[in-house]
Order: structure tokens, then sequence, then C-alpha cells
């Protein structure tokens, strides 16, 4: 059998090879999606989700959604994953290039004189040349289509990625705006209560010097006021870290933050559906990245394996020469041919290389699938908190309710002479802590509607 006659026969199965390309194909690993999250309040799962929601329908205050469109555009964390995108997809351009073939254009000019000398007589020569030269990387084994497709999951995994930053921005954007609105809220309460309890001191400054209450009351009175009083300075300052901390997430020095709507006025969507699990693997911006990097260490796999087999380049050169400066470009030069290495003995490294890509593979597997679980685990605590956080509302509203009509009797009943003025300052003391948690509840109860709409995978769509 002649050589010559294989040649055909290798042209084929390398072209079957390359094809399919050296390496093991794609497949999304197999994750234990549970039917209804844990926590669901709905009796029938539903593919309608909060996460499907954008994030200027579920804020409605014109303020916030300013300040989300300003954080966007500024932010240092979006702009810094911008940038790692155009990285990857420079990097992604850089990896496809690979693929074909390499011009380049040269050109020479020499020119050698020489003197003459009693034995040797001078002379003078003169080489000019201009051609193109070629390299082609023949990719039978698909190793540059591995690393091609490495290279664009690595650029999707980079814009997931920077999908990640916006929806946590938008999250903690929104929720520190409520927190600021409910330092406010805070604040009004405190306010409010030192006027008031400023003013029953003054009523008993006067009974007591009357002679119709003693001085104990009027120290208790005091007691009171400076209680309310204390309570402000320190709510100024975290006011204050609270404007900061915005300012920041917008990309600006500290400064003030205009207000939009009072907490109790931001009202969020009274149902919250969860949607059907099976959907989170598809919307979560962390999970999509995760799956994306474990289809750049899949691709990475097949590049390995790919230096197994013998590496064949073509290349070629064309152009013009001349001897003489007279006669310019006086003869056509060519040249073309073919290399070819195969690895013969490596020690081991190529079979280390291989190794070395599945087991990145195989973490890239388990991080994937602790993404999903982390985000089911994300989904079914934030379902609980919502659930709770507007039980323990509903109790604390009416906690208050009762505080306050408590302090109203034990007001009424000092005045008309019936208790002592101790039973008003710890119905005053009451009334007061009651609202400033009835305050905190209100919060949290819109923090844990936030906290579910990120852990459902919202707030990054445009």
């Amino acid at each position: 059998m002649r050589y010559h006659a294989l040649i055909p026969a290798f042209l084929a199965s390398a072209s079957l090879i390359q094809a399919g390309g050296i390496g093991p194909k794609y497949k999304r690993p197999d994750v234990p999606v549970p039917g209804a999250y844990r926590g669901a309040t709905t009796d029938t799962a539903t593919a309608e989700s909060l996460g499907d929601a954008k994030w200027f329908t579920l804020f409605q205050d014109p303020e916030l959604q300013g300040l989300i469109r300003t954080a966007l555009e500024q932010n240092l964390d979006i702009r810094i994953a911008a940038a790692r995108v155009a990285q990857a997809q420079a990097q992604a351009g850089g990896t496809r290039a690979e693929q074909f073939p390499n011009i380049s254009a040269t050109g020479s000019a020499s020119r050698q004189k020489s003197a003459s000398t009693p034995f040797f007589p001078g002379f003078e020569s003169n080489m000019s040349q201009l051609g193109l030269s070629s390299i082609w990387q023949l990719d039978f084994w698909g190793r540059y289509r591995k690393a091609n497709e490495a290279a664009r999951a690595t650029l999707a995994a980079s814009d997931w990625g920077r999908k990640a930053v916006i929806s946590s921005l938008v999250a903690n954007l929104a929720s520190a705006y409520f927190q600021l609105r409910e330092l406010d809220l805070e604040l009004d309460i405190a306010k409010r209560t030192l006027a008031a309890r400023q003013e029953s001191l003054k009523l008993t400054q006067t009974l007591e010097h009357n002679g119709a209450t003693s001085m104990l009351d009027v120290r208790q009175a005091e007691k009171l006021v400076e209680t309310a009083a204390r309570r402000i300075p320190d709510l100024e300052l975290n006011i204050a870290r609270q404007e900061n901390l915005i300012s920041v997430l917008l990309g600006n020095n500290p400064g003030p933050i205009t207000r939009g709507q009072p907490l109790l006025a931001m009202q969020l969507s009274p149902t919250v559906p969860e949607g059907l699990p099976s959907t989170l693997l598809e919307r979560r911006p962390d999970i999509r990245q995760a799956e994306m990097r474990l289809v750049a260490a899949n691709a990475q796999v097949g590049v390995a394996k790919s230096m197994y087999f013998p590496q064949i380049s073509l290349t070629g050169s064309a152009g013009w020469q001349a001897y003489s400066m007279t006669g310019l470009f006086d003869s056509k030069v060519y040249n073309v041919g073919a290399n070819m290495t195969a690895p013969i003995f490596d020690f081991g490294r190529i079979r280390s290389g291989v190794r070395l890509s599945e087991a990145q593979k195989e973490e890239m597997v388990l991080t994937y699938r602790q993404s999903v679980q982390q985000a089911f685990r994300e989904v079914s605590d934030s379902l609980v908190a919502v659930q709770k956080n507007r039980e323990y509302r509903e109790r604390q509203a009416a906690l208050t309710n009762s505080a306050s009509e408590a302090a109203k009797l034990a007001d009424i009943r000092y005045k008309g002479g019936a208790s002592s003025y101790l039973e008003v300052l710890s119905s005053q003391t009451d009334l007061f802590d009651a609202e400033i948690g009835l305050a905190q509840a209100q919060l949290n109860e819109r923090v844990a509607v936030v906290q579910l709409y990120n852990a459902l995978g919202g707030g990054w769509q445009p």
C-alpha cells in the first residue's frame, strides 16, 4: 500500500474529529429542584414571579427611582464589572483570531561595499526584497474551537456577573433608602414625643408650684423629657451615616440625600408570587454565572486533551527580490511548507494538564450545585421573613394602639388625682418604645420584600 493513499482517510477522520472536537460535550448537571419553595404562601405554584418584575414597577417612589438610575450610571462596582466584561470580550476576540491564518508583510533593503586591497578587489552589492508571509495552525482536533468556546463562556460569565452586581445594587440601595426613611420616622416620633413631654413638664411644674403635686413628679417628668431628647442626636448621627452610605452607592462623595415619600406611604405589592423554582436556574445571575464558568471549564478539558495529538501548521511566503539597485524586484520568490509536531516523551506533562482541567471542571460542577442550593435557601428564608415580618408588624401595631390608649388613661387619672405620676412615666415610656418598635417593624416588612425580590433574581432587568 502506498502511504499517500492514507492521506484522504487521515483527512476524513480528522474532519470528523474536528466537527465534534476533542473533549466532553457540555451537559447541565442534574440538580434536585423542589416542586415549590419552602415557605411559599400560595397553594399552587405559578410561572408568575416577583423576580420578573422591573425594579421601577416595584418601587413607586420617584425619588428612589431617580437614585437607582443615578447609581446604575455612576456606581463604581458596576463600572468595575463593566470593565471586566470588556476585558473578557477582548480576550474572546483574541482567542477567536487564533483559528485563522496570521498574515504579515515583510520588506528589507541592504547595501554592502568593500574597498579594494592589494590582495582582494573591492566589491559592492545591493539587495532588496518585499513580500508576504503566512502561518496557519490547522485545528484538526478542535483545540482552537474549544478554546474559543471557553472564551465565549467566560465572556458570558462576566456579563452575568455584571448583572449580579446590578441586582445587588438595586436591592442594597432600596433597603438603604427604606432605612433612611425609617430613621426619619423615628426622628419625627422622638421630636413629637419630646414636644409633648415638655408641655407635660410645664404643667407638672405649675402644679408643684401651686402645691398640687410633689417635686418627685417634676423630676419624673424631667426624666421623660431627657429620655426623648437624648434619642434625637443619636438618630441624627445614624441619619448622616445612612446618607453617606447611599451617596457612596450612588458613586458620589458623602452628602445629603433628597427624600421622597415617607416610609408609611411606600407600599410594596401586597402579594409576592414566588414563581416556579425551576425558573430560578434561568433568572438568577449568580447561578447563570456559575454555569457559564462550568461551560468554560468543560471546554478547557477539550483544549488539554487536544495536546495529545499532533499540531500541524502551514507556512507560506511570496514576494520579489532584487540584487541591484538598478533592477528593482527583478525576480519572484515563494515558499510553501507544512510543519508537524507530535508529543513523544513529555514525562506526564500533558496528562497532568488534563487531570488539572478535569479537576477544575469538577470544582465548577460543585460550585454550580452550591449556587443553586444557596439560591433556594435564600428564597425560602425571604419567603418566611416576608410572612413573619408582616405578622409581627400587625402585632406591633396592636401593641402600639394599646400603649397609646393606656398613656391617655394614665394622663387622665393623674390629672384627676387618681394615680401618681409614676403611672404616667411608665405608660409614656411604653408608648415611646412601642412607636419606635412599630417603625422598625414597618421597615423590616419592606426590606424583607426587597430581599425576596433579590433572591428571586430580580433587579438586573433593564
